[in-house]
């Protein structure tokens, strides 16, 4: 399998797409394209009709080679024909949250999204707007409760797929010194200090590229 990134410094959607292979130790070959280079979309533009990362190629030995152009999409197809599953919790209950929370991430949080762009190798301010400041207030709650659920966890007891899903969020946090609740902030440092975390957070330090765009507010 190969599973094409951006820049491991920015891009929070690659970052979504790739843990799960580092939480489950699966062999796959990471091709890293710069972002916006004409390179990136060079490459791309022949594999995924989105010209977006991540992008997943599963080649098949005697069918046509799988393609799946989407984080959760990603995630979905590797916990079905790989973990048989197991990276949703078991129970139908916890199971249905899980996917609502997860979902919640993918097509919501606009407005945190677009003012604090993941950034792991800077400390930045940013002046956030009233939406931004929603976004983060539910979260917080989001991950206060599942922790109090589930103390010194993950979001749903096991590593899952809705981890995965805001692992980009914790180190947003931490870029722009969000404050959060004390349970809120348990659950972000079990993030950032996990072996696959600290492996992505190391890999995107030797990068030397600068995006502007996502380069918000200012350095502390």
């Amino acid at each position: 399998m190969q599973l094409y990134i951006g820049n491991q410094n920015y891009s929070s959607w690659s970052l979504r797409g790739w843990l799960i292979f580092a939480q489950h130790d699966l062999k796959i070959e990471v091709i890293k394209l710069p972002l916006f280079k004409p390179e990136f979309y060079r490459t791309l533009e022949k594999i995924t009709p989105t010209a977006k990362v991540p992008t997943l190629v599963d080649k098949q030995v005697e069918d046509e080679d799988v393609v799946v152009w989407d984080s959760l999409a990603i995630l979905e197809y590797i916990n079905e024909q790989y973990l048989e599953g197991s990276a949703w919790p078991t129970d139908p209950r916890q199971k249905a949250k899980a996917r609502a929370i997860a979902c919640e991430m993918h097509s919501g949080f606009t407005a945190l999204r677009n003012e604090m762009p993941m950034n792991c190798r800077a400390t930045r301010h940013v002046e956030l707007s009233q939406n931004a400041l929603n976004d983060i207030a539910r979260i917080d709650q989001m991950w206060s409760q599942q922790m109090n659920d589930y103390p010194d966890e993950w979001l749903f007891g096991e590593w899952s797929i809705v981890d995965a899903m805001y692992a980009p969020i914790a180190l947003r946090f931490q870029t722009y010194q969000i404050p959060l609740s004390d349970l809120a902030r348990q659950y972000q440092q079990k993030v950032i200090t996990s072996p696959a975390i600290q492996r992505w957070l190391y890999e995107a330090s030797l990068e030397s590229d600068i995006v502007e765009e996502d380069e918000a507010g200012e350095a502390i």
